[in-house]
């Protein structure tokens, strides 16, 4: 499918950048994330990459990645969020859980986090190839049975403890539960994860919405549309009387859905 061309403008300025600088350096660039699953959002979207070079970063080449992105952190959003592996770490995956030079919200970090499987699995999958072979011809990574565990993990370790942080309204995250991010970020965010369990498949935040729509009672299609309104910018006025009682419904949905995609795992 057609990129979105603020994501073309995006990685050809990178990839100029990083050539001028540092010439071979980076010989594969991939995209995953929403802009491979055909969901960038230009108004809310990043641009999701896994770029490849020959070997590790050395001290030389990290000063290189680091200019680059410190030089595109002051243009306008999207930013380029994304992983450097070597073309040896593709077949290894999550099976090497060695830290990896990041780029995150717009800032470079030479030993950040490293990929996790729905990034290696996307990957595999959707990845879209910008320089590079097709990911069909590579051998990269990927474990149905570390995905689910990565997915339930991820369920009970930040969604579960997100929704205990912000019971309390008078608090900065009761507060933000509020918002239209809330909504946006709570609801695909619970229900693409529920989606991986069903199918170990995976989903952008706009086909978790639709999933929704399909999967789970007529009670909770209301805070589904209204997510999906909020992700695609549709605009238009809230399907909610008052943020109070969307924050309700976020909250509830959210904890039906952890208490389902639980179930889906136990049997």
């Amino acid at each position: 499918m057609p990129l979105h061309s603020m994501v073309t403008e995006s990685v050809v300025g990178y990839l100029e950048a990083v050539d001028a600088l540092a010439p071979g350096l980076v010989e594969g660039f991939y995209l995953e994330g929403s802009a491979a699953l055909g969901d960038f959002q230009p108004h809310s979207s990043d641009i999701d990459f896994v770029a490849v070079t020959a070997d590790r970063p050395d001290t030389t080449a990290l000063g290189t990645l680091a200019e680059v992105h410190a030089k595109l952190r002051n243009r306008r959003r999207p930013f380029l969020d994304g992983v450097y592996v070597t073309w040896e770490d593709l077949p290894r995956g999550g099976a090497d859980d060695r830290r990896r030079p990041r780029s995150h919200g717009g800032r470079f970090t030479p030993d950040g986090s490293p990929p996790n499987p729905v990034t290696w699995h996307t990957l595999a999958r959707y990845g879209v190839p910008l320089r590079g072979p097709q990911p069909a011809d590579l051998e990269i990574w990927t474990d149905p049975e570390l995905l689910t565990r990565w997915t339930t993990g991820n369920l009970d370790h930040y969604w579960r403890r997100r929704l205990d942080r912000s019971t309390r309204l008078a608090s900065r995250a009761g507060v933000v539960s509020l918002s239209d991010f809330e909504t946006s970020w709570t609801v695909p965010g619970v229900t693409r994860l529920h989606y991986t369990l069903a199918t170990g498949n995976i989903a952008s935040k706009q086909g978790a919405c639709h999933y929704a729509l399909g999967t789970f009672a007529a009670r909770w299609h209301r805070i589904a549309k209204e997510a999906l309104r909020l992700r695609t910018g549709a605009g238009g006025r809230s399907l909610y009387p008052t943020h109070l009682s969307r924050r309700r419904d976020v909250r509830d949905y959210a904890a039906m859905v952890i208490e389902s995609a639980q179930a889906l795992v136990n049997r």
